[in-house]
């Protein structure tokens, strides 16, 4: 009798260790050496009309070297349940990778992204656009039906100890943008952060907004609020962004592949000067679509933006997607002599359960070209178009595009024949 209570203490320290792996990694499968597990973010409390855009440092993610392979997420109940985008817009949500100082403390929350701590590197992907996108995953709310996937014999390598910094440990952060739309006034002004549905004039950091800026990130930033319905009232609620990647342990028969994420709004131009090139690359990563004249029949009211970018190392393309807001009606990046290099369209939903939300836009076409079949040389001028309906105005659309890249030698023995478009 005497060993009964260091039993029930036993008990209840595995029961609590049990609880803590259920709420972090629901899941974690092995699968011919790919490796699968389900994370949670922390929770995040939404009442009608309200918005979160929350900033979670050391989350949950698979450790050591590795090579990732696929990358989904999508907004839950506490329960587990799937939320619909009509309930609970998720305009974005990001991965990033970052090294943090041994020793050091840092708030697992944080509205900063900590660009500016000297505690924290933020490892950028291979993408050009000098500040911001500089995740190595995300999507928004076509996160559902988005193929992710990386195709053999590729890989997203990290964890290599050879790269961190000494006196760092690598670490990786999420950024979760929601906006619950329960009960509001205008649902499309809402999830397109019109200002004046926001009752904002100034951004989150209290600095006075442009007089010619009408909506998007700056007026839906964390704890702001949507106008809703008169009379509307509803309860709060716990959600979470529920994520699940996939990896394999890395080995010498991966290829690494190189994130770029290319932005319509870049404003970079070609220099006229003998130095060849102008380095500056500044991404707005929004941009408001103006309506058409009225006297045209909508479905010819389209909004074509284009811009010229170049690639400075080249490769094989192995995968490529764009990403559009509602009225997006597809995006191409074209190569230098006017070949499709990816062309990526956006499917809406027609129902009312998760995934299929009458409206949105729930999913983007990928490509998946064969290895070697689609070549970017170095230095090579890409045009990057991004299409939208204006048949009525849409303010803060995005239209980028992510490419990954591979070493122009894949290896012939492991070459996996794919579809080119998805």
């Amino acid at each position: 009798m005497a060993r009964c209570p260091q039993v029930w203490l036993l008990f209840l320290a595995i029961l609590f260790l049990v609880i803590s792996v259920q709420n972090s990694q629901a899941r974690l499968r092995d699968e011919n050496g790919v490796k699968s597990g389900v994370f949670l973010s922390p929770k995040f409390v939404l009442e009608p009309g309200s918005v979160a855009n929350k900033v979670y440092y050391n989350i949950d993610f698979p450790r050591g070297h590795i090579a990732i392979k696929e990358f989904n997420a999508e907004v839950v109940d506490k329960a587990g349940n799937p939320i619909p985008l009509y309930k609970t817009y998720l305009h974005h949500w990001l991965a990033l990778r970052y090294y943090q100082r041994k020793g050091v403390e840092i708030s697992n929350f944080n509205d900063s992204l900590g660009f500016h701590q000297s505690d924290i590197i933020i490892v950028r992907n291979s993408g050009i656009c000098e500040a911001g996108l500089s995740q190595y995953f995300g999507l928004g709310s076509e996160t559902r039906k988005t193929a992710t996937h990386v195709p053999d014999p590729y890989g997203i390598e990290v964890g290599n100890l050879a790269e961190i910094p000494d006196g760092y440990e690598e670490k990786w952060l999420l950024n979760v943008h929601a906006i619950d739309t329960r009960g509001v006034e205008d649902r499309l002004g809402c999830i397109e952060c019109r200002c004046d549905l926001y009752n904002v004039t100034e951004d989150e950091h209290g600095q006075p907004l442009k007089p010619h800026y009408v909506g998007g990130l700056y007026c839906c930033y964390d704890e702001t609020r949507c106008r809703l319905r008169k009379g509307f009232d509803s309860a709060k609620r716990s959600l979470y962004l529920r994520y699940t990647v996939k990896w394999v342990d890395w080995d010498n028969s991966i290829d690494p592949v190189n994130i770029y994420i290319f932005d319509v709004t870049d404003t970079w131009k070609r220099s006229d000067q003998s130095t060849g090139l102008s380095r500056r690359h500044d991404c707005a990563i929004e941009y408001d679509v103006e309506s058409c004249s009225t006297s045209m029949a909508s479905d010819s009211c389209n909004n074509t933006k284009r811009v010229s970018l170049i690639l400075p190392t080249g490769g094989d393309v192995i995968y490529a997607v764009a990403h559009q807001h509602a009225g997006g009606i597809g995006s191409t990046l074209y190569g230098e002599d006017g070949r499709v290099i990816c062309k990526s369209i956006p499917t809406y939903g027609e129902g009312k359960e998760a995934g299929n939300e009458a409206g949105y836009i729930v999913g983007m076409s990928t490509c998946y070209p064969q290895p070697g079949s689609v070549k970017i040389s170095d230095g090579e001028t890409l045009i990057l178009e991004s299409n939208y309906n204006s048949a009525q105005r849409h303010t803060g659309v995005m239209g980028l595009f992510y490419i990954l890249v591979a070493d122009p030698s894949p290896k012939p023995e492991s070459v996996l024949r794919a579809p080119f478009e998805v």
